[in-house]
């Protein structure tokens, strides 16, 4: 068995475990059964394997087994859960047990976990202070993996505190440690993904693209457990910065179907990436599931949500969102991305310019791009250089300053072309056509916007190619369209038994439809995918079907967990399966009771902020358990068929389109071409003429 686990063949040796018998629940047994199921991808079962070890040295007094074990119960939460108050109340127990006795191994693993539980939650200093802790008692007790991981945490602090350079070189002297095959493999894993990350947080494109194409050769003969699915979210986010957005796509689904069974709320991570490829894509719909996924797991959507409402032509509701973001920055605990300070804000600010600039609101552009330009100065880095060239571009450009819009779109444009980044450069580039356009240069803007209309196609970036090709078009200089314009209007609204409905400039009368009521339900909510039980719902009354809204507004709610075109089209809910299995809701409820001993040990404390902090543990648990429960306690599960009910819907759209052909054929080309039919039905307009619907 400990062969098996040693070469990685985590199946086999859960298979001999399951076949050894009383061996298999022996301290032995659970440590081997704790680390093949890890490997083999069954998280929770690791980590009650490790749970049970704890417990069962414990009985035997073996004080020192028992403070390892529960440091490893620690360490795995702190990997993969983002719950940063069970990983304090595991690490307790193992300092109360190890009060008073001999130095033990375990001391140097807790020193650790406590390192990156502190920088996690940004506290740099008690992060350096442990992190040393544990170089020092990992060289002199033999637990290599706390020298590496603590050494790798100093570089992180040392780039947080804006010594980038003295950071990265302390990185590369751990990645040829890590190349040498001197570490075992969980931490040669864990450890690549975190120079990808300190790179990524940093802005340094290039850095994290040689790390994770070493990562990528390791990963395909040794990763274990989630890291190779880490690794697949980073070579998503570097496909999504050089093209083309096909396989930036595949990457990042990939990376969701292998995660789904680890990451509980650090899954919000893999969805905003997918969003962020298809908002490029221009997959509006698919953009804003993978969006709005994320955020009911309980992680941050913005900036990648405020530029999908900017790309839908509602500039206030993204301004709002993103002047929101920035006030209330996403502080929940995860290693993958600058955890507090002014590095978060970086791609927050750069979105506040683009979007205060569709506005029109120059205070706001010139306040994003001097902060952007304080971040860069601090924090050396070419492409935190280049995004503060551009939005300084696009201050410029809308307080009338044509030479400096030019100047420092031209830097912008060369910058982001020189990193290798396609989709930034012709965006610089579409900037840099308006000012040479407002400045009377017809033939050098339009040069410009070829080019970018280019690079934007070769890139996959086709909706925002097609923009683009209207600002080449033939027509005079002066009906040039902008980027920004505003949305067309219409009307589907019905009072008593006759609706309204009008569009362009013929407005019509008709008698309402059981079809015209699924379609109203669709155009209040755009690019969102209702079950046909759910239009089935509206027509018998007990959904609404909402109010005014504007193509791209704020939902008034989202899809249920399962279902909607998310689940279907992405492939990581399963049809049929509990939301949650039965070891993970009782995994679950033990978290929360970690949790609760943390709030109460936090209060004694008067820690307010530790407090915070553990009720949003708190708060994010609560709600996945009640996701995962449906009526009398039994388990929610996600998928369902209604063939019947698909039928009646499609033939009752169908007929009602038909009969609007005859009174308004426009519209009913315009709602034929935009309504998707089927088990799932949706109104998709085309993201380039976006549209207010008063209902």
């Amino acid at each position: 068995m400990r062969e098996a686990v040693d070469r990685g063949e985590w199946q086999l040796a859960l298979d001999l475990l399951a076949i050894a018998g009383p061996v298999s629940a022996g301290a032995e047994g659970l440590e081997l059964r704790a680390r093949a199921a890890y490997g083999a991808g069954d998280f929770e079962a690791s980590v009650s394997a490790w749970e049970d070890l704890h417990a069962l040295l414990l009985a035997e007094g073996d004080v020192a087994g028992a403070a390892m074990a529960a440091a490893m119960v620690a360490m795995f939460l702190m990997m993969d859960t983002g719950l940063m108050a069970p990983v304090r109340g595991w690490l307790r127990r193992a300092e109360r047990l190890l009060d008073g006795q001999p130095e033990a191994p375990a001391l140097a693993i807790m020193a650790m976990v406590r390192a990156y539980e502190r920088f996690m939650c940004g506290d740099m200093r008690a992060a350096g202070d442990h992190a040393a802790r544990a170089i020092e008692l990992g060289s002199r007790l033999g637990v290599a993996p706390a020298v590496v991981i603590g050494r790798v945490c100093i570089a992180r602090v040392t780039i947080f505190n804006g010594q980038v350079e003295e950071g990265l070189q302390l990185l590369d002297e751990i990645a040829v440690d890590l190349m040498s095959g001197a570490v075992d493999p969980l931490t040669t894993g864990m450890m690549y993904c975190e120079l990808i990350c300190a790179a990524q947080g940093v802005a340094l494109h290039d850095r994290a693209s040689e790390w994770t194409e070493v990562m990528d050769r390791w990963r395909h003969g040794a990763a274990i457990g989630g890291i190779s699915g880490r690794c697949r979210v980073h070579r998503a986010e570097l496909l999504r910065m050089s093209g083309p957005c096909d396989l930036a796509e595949a990457e990042a689904l990939g990376a969701c179907e292998e995660l789904r069974p680890w990451m509980r709320r650090e899954f919000g991570w893999p969805l905003v990436e997918l969003g962020n490829i298809r908002l490029r894509k221009g997959d509006l719909v698919g953009a804003e599931e993978a969006f709005i996924a994320a955020h009911e797991r309980a992680w941050s959507p913005h900036p990648g949500l405020a530029l999908l409402r900017l790309a839908q032509g509602d500039v206030d509701a993204a301004s709002k969102m993103i002047a929101d973001a920035i006030a209330h920055p996403f502080d929940v605990p995860s290693k993958e991305r600058p955890p507090f300070g002014d590095l978060r804000l970086a791609p927050l600010l750069d979105a506040q310019a683009e979007i205060a600039s569709a506005a029109g609101d120059a205070a706001v552009v010139r306040r994003a791009a001097d902060a952007l330009e304080s971040i860069a100065d601090a924090y050396p880095s070419r492409s935190l250089v280049a995004g503060a060239a551009l939005a300084g571009a696009r201050a410029a450009l809308i307080s009338g300053d044509l030479e400096q819009a030019i100047h420092r779109a031209t830097a912008a444009t060369a910058a982001w072309a020189d990193i290798g980044a396609p989709f930034e450069a012709a965006s610089a580039r579409v900037v840099l056509g308006e000012a040479r356009h407002l400045s009377g240069d017809i033939d050098g803007a339009r040069m410009e916007w070829r080019a970018a209309r280019a690079a934007f196609e070769s890139f996959g970036a086709v909706g925002w190619a097609e923009r683009v090709e209207r600002l080449v078009a033939d027509a005079p200089p002066s009906q040039t369209r902008s980027l920004a314009s505003g949305p067309a209007a219409a009307t589907f609204r019905c009072d008593g038994d006759i609706r309204t409905i009008a569009w362009g400039e013929t407005s019509v009368l008709m008698g309402d439809l059981k079809g015209f009521r699924y379609i109203e339900r669709l155009l209040a909510d755009p690019g969102r995918e209702f079950h046909v039980l759910d239009l089935v719902a509206v027509e018998r009354g007990s959904l609404p079907t909402g109010r005014a809204v504007h193509h791209g507004a704020v939902r008034d709610g989202a899809a249920r967990d399962g279902e909607g075109p998310f689940a279907g089209s992405t492939g990581i809910a399963d049809a049929g399966l509990p939301v949650l299995d039965d070891e993970a809701r009782a995994a679950y409820r033990r978290r929360l009771a970690e949790v609760d001993e943390d709030i109460e040990e936090a209060m004694r404390a008067n820690d307010l902020g530790r407090v915070e902090l553990a009720q949003r543990d708190r708060e994010y648990l609560i709600a996945e358990l009640s996701r995962a429960v449906g009526l009398g306690g039994r388990p929610r599960s996600v998928g369902g068929t209604a063939e019947r009910a698909r039928t009646s819907v499609t033939r009752s759209l169908r007929y009602a389109l038909e009969r609007l052909a005859q009174h308004h054929p426009a519209l009913a080309a315009h709602l034929g071409h935009s309504v998707r039919t089927g088990t799932y039905c949706a109104y998709v307009p085309d993201p380039l003429s976006p549209i207010v619907w008063n209902l």
